[in-house]
């Protein structure tokens, strides 16, 4: 008895307790700051300077937009899409007014910036229509091309409209609010045509 007693003591000195080593966690690639962009020197400093910088990039949108419709409305085929389109770019001349306003009651004279996203947007479209066959194809690409537009244009006015709430620019508030109305019936209403008229047809 006494043997195993000992035999158990021995045992127990012998074993060794692993202890886990600590490992240094690397630094990730992702924990190191990144440099910070330098601004500019006319950068806008308050919401204020913001929502005049945002005001002149979309005036200059619209802008685009009148010239680019046309060109959508020839190359749609179907009635209903060029009709839509038509429709829009009177809907988009009023928009330039409206934002005309929106100038003039923050005692500034209408400017335009160029709007690098919308340029990006109108490239994407003329490319559309050379990459596809006038009919019916061409026609959805249009519709593809427009709501990528619409969509934009609807996350800007929702934004500006929400700076001239704080700010607030009842005037401007209002005129921006009817904008984004107007765009999301636009929206909608391309979304219908395509879903009724021409994604089945382009199969």
């Amino acid at each position: 008895m006494a043997t195993k007693t000992a035999t158990a003591k021995k045992a127990a000195t012998q074993k060794k307790s692993v202890t886990p080593k600590k490992t240094t966690a690397s630094k990730s690639t992702a924990s190191k700051s990144s440099p910070k962009t330098p601004a500019k020197s006319d950068a806008a400093s308050d919401l204020k300077d913001f929502f005049e910088d945002a005001l002149k990039d979309i005036y200059w949108a619209e802008k685009a937009l009148t010239k680019a419709l046309p060109k959508m409305e020839k190359n749609a085929t179907h009635p209903q899409l060029k009709e839509a389109i038509t429709t829009h770019l009177k809907e988009t001349e009023v928009h330039i007014m409206r934002l005309e306003e929106c100038f003039k009651s923050l005692g500034l004279k209408p400017e335009a910036k160029k709007c690098d996203a919308m340029q990006g947007l109108l490239d994407e479209g003329k490319s559309i229509m050379e990459e596809t066959k006038p009919g019916a194809i061409r026609d959805v690409g249009i519709i593809a091309a427009s709501q990528k537009v619409e969509h934009y244009e609807i996350a800007t006015y929702g934004s500006l409209a929400a700076y001239a709430k704080v700010l607030g620019e009842k005037k401007c508030l209002s005129n921006l609010l009817a904008t984004l109305k107007e765009e999301k019936n636009c929206d909608k209403l391309l979304s219908t045509i395509a879903d009724t008229a021409l994604n089945n047809k382009a199969k």
